[in-house]
């Protein structure tokens, strides 16, 4: 079960979308995909149709009442894909956790748990993180094996990234040394733009390698697909939207592979 959380601490930048859209690629692709939202504002599971006041548990009660997790997983309209929502109760467990013991790890430990009792029912756990470095996040670091960051190609884009990959680097020394940053997805680019092109080639220099080759162009449909509780693959697939999301889940499926013939020559040499 490969885990990677989705996160930056900046808001707006497509974290929800791109979550939600590469989860429902992969399982397009025939992987069996697992979505839990760590953001009380519970946009994750609106976007894929569950409906918020919905009594069945969420992350919530995972994470603050010790509940399973498999008695939180719920369908979606998209086969092979499925959700752990979240809801505002969410907001109340940064402080509610505080004096727990082991509070890092509880969604680590929920996740071994469920591939223990489900075992190879979930290729991939896609988690979409809070924008805070809060308790929440850091359980997603602690659980996750590969960090990607939506990044908006705006002045603003790389404020924070400095203060992000300080996180991992602390969460590799002390809680999970497998945790490593995959890579960077470019959002909402306008590539007709000066600042893009600017902004792209400073994301490469500060993080050479790490920048993926798909870039999210903006797309209306990205957009109107939440309100319809659908990812865009199901509401638009010929949208441009949906044909980024399909390359991108290509590209990202294809690291592990790529990773793998890089060591191997490594060690060949």
């Amino acid at each position: 079960m490969n885990i990677v959380a989705v996160i930056n601490q900046k808001g707006g930048v497509g974290k929800t979308t791109t979550t939600v859209n590469l989860g429902a690629a992969m399982a397009a692709l025939g992987k069996r995909v697992l979505l839990i939202d760590l953001d009380p504002q519970a946009n994750l599971g609106t976007h894929v149709g569950v409906d918020p006041q919905d009594p069945t548990p969420t992350i919530y009660d995972v994470l603050v009442r010790g509940v399973a997790l498999d008695q939180a997983l719920r369908p979606t309209a998209e086969p092979r894909l499925s959700v752990v929502p979240s809801n505002l109760d969410l907001s109340a467990a940064e402080m509610e956790l505080v004096s727990m013991v082991g509070r890092e790890t509880l969604l680590r430990d929920s996740l071994e748990v469920l591939e223990t009792s489900h075992p190879g029912e979930f290729e991939y756990v896609l988690l979409d993180c809070p924008p805070s470095l809060g308790v929440l996040t850091i359980n997603a670091l602690s659980a996750a094996r590969q960090v990607l960051v939506p990044l908006q190609a705006e002045f603003f884009a790389l404020q924070g990234m400095a203060k992000l990959t300080e996180i991992i680097s602390l969460v590799q020394r002390r809680l999970n040394a497998r945790l490593e940053l995959a890579g960077i997805v470019a959002c909402k680019v306008d590539r007709r733009t000066k600042l893009t092109q600017e902004v792209m080639d400073e994301v490469v220099r500060f993080f050479p390698n790490r920048l993926m080759k798909t870039i999210i162009r903006p797309n209306v449909k990205l957009a109107e697909a939440p309100s319809f509780g659908q990812s865009v693959l199901l509401y638009a697939p010929d949208s441009n939207g949906a044909t980024d999301y399909r390359q991108l889940a290509r590209e990202f499926l294809k690291m592990p592979e790529e990773v793998s013939e890089e060591q191997s020559a490594e060690a060949s040499a």
